[in-house]
């Protein structure tokens, strides 16, 4: 205490001070959190509640849009939604993992590689719909690849691309340097270190990383209607599992599709209310596919920080 005098530091009052100031941070942190969640769930219950009609029937999953909006089904939106996310993953996750390796162990500090990571960082946020001007120009128009499955997972890996990058590098800077500096010590070079040890303690943070890009490109609109995709499709692409060996058939990356936002879209701006009621009810469930593929990844996640 006496130190504290002499000095003319007040360590007390200003360990009281900072502990004040953690609690309000606190407090406005979990009124925020409170806030963001009871609004995802009243509009979650909202559209539950004004889609019942629809989501409770059985035949809403399995029948394809119609003119009458009681008949309406949306088969074909949420297969098309589920292959355009598995080309979206496949393509994106990959590599970005493999960009943001290199771009933060292999690649050289210079003047460049400053150039591209600014770049890189800038692109998370340009807006979709120059995503779907891109994916016009350049698959649609120049390599002629069409209106379809394989464009509209390309167009929305090229959107989440940067988000995957940056959730790379930033999950391996969070190692311990002493990791590192633990597999050199053991004899591994410079790619087993990244393989066999930076990579896998790295995996939570790159699955996130992954989780919050797929999150957003389940529910984009704009890319997907400027590469032309359909509004109203009464059949659905081929089976990726085919009858004959190798039992493997990639037709379907080739097929016209639809997905789940832009059914939506029909429907809403249809004149008659009963559309109204349908698209709540595709709403309902495309919350639950969000969640329910936010779970899956979680789970991932979970396992890989236990293991």
């Amino acid at each position: 205490m006496s130190t504290n005098i002499q000095s003319g530091i007040d360590y007390a009052s200003i360990s009281r001070k900072n502990r004040s100031w953690d609690i309000i941070f606190a407090s406005l942190g979990i009124v925020v959190l409170f806030i963001a969640i009871s609004t995802l769930l009243a509009l979650f219950l909202d559209l539950a509640i004004r889609g019942a009609p629809q989501w409770t029937n059985p035949d809403f999953y399995t029948s394809f849009p119609s003119r009458k909006p009681l008949e309406a089904g949306i088969l074909s939106a949420w297969v098309g939604t589920i292959m355009v996310m598995l080309v979206t993953a496949i393509v994106a996750v990959p590599l970005g993992v493999a960009a943001g390796l290199y771009m933060e162990e292999y690649a050289d500090k210079n003047w460049f590689t400053d150039v591209i990571e600014i770049n890189v960082s800038n692109l998370a946020g340009v807006p979709s719909i120059v995503y779907g001007l891109l994916a016009l120009g350049l698959f649609v128009q120049t390599f002629g690849m069409g209106e379809t499955v394989l464009v509209a997972g390309l167009v929305l890996a090229l959107m989440i691309l940067p988000i995957v990058i940056v959730s790379t590098r930033e999950s391996i800077r969070a190692i311990p340097i002493e990791l590192r500096e633990a597999a050199y010590g053991l004899g591994a070079n410079q790619w087993q270190t990244m393989a066999m040890y930076m990579l896998p303690a790295a995996k939570p943070g790159i699955i996130t990383g992954a989780i919050v890009g797929l999150s957003r490109a389940i529910g984009e609109t704009a890319p997907i209607i400027t590469i032309g995709a359909l509004s109203y499709i009464a059949f659905l692409p081929p089976s990726p599992i085919g009858g004959d060996f190798p039992f493997i058939s990639f037709e379907w990356l080739n097929s016209g599709f639809t997905v789940m936002p832009i059914q939506m879209f029909g429907w809403v701006s249809r004149p008659q209310a009963d559309f109204q009621i349908t698209a709540a009810a595709a709403g309902a469930v495309l919350i639950v596919m969000t969640l329910a593929m936010n779970g899956l990844a979680i789970y991932i996640r979970y396992r890989a920080r236990k293991s």
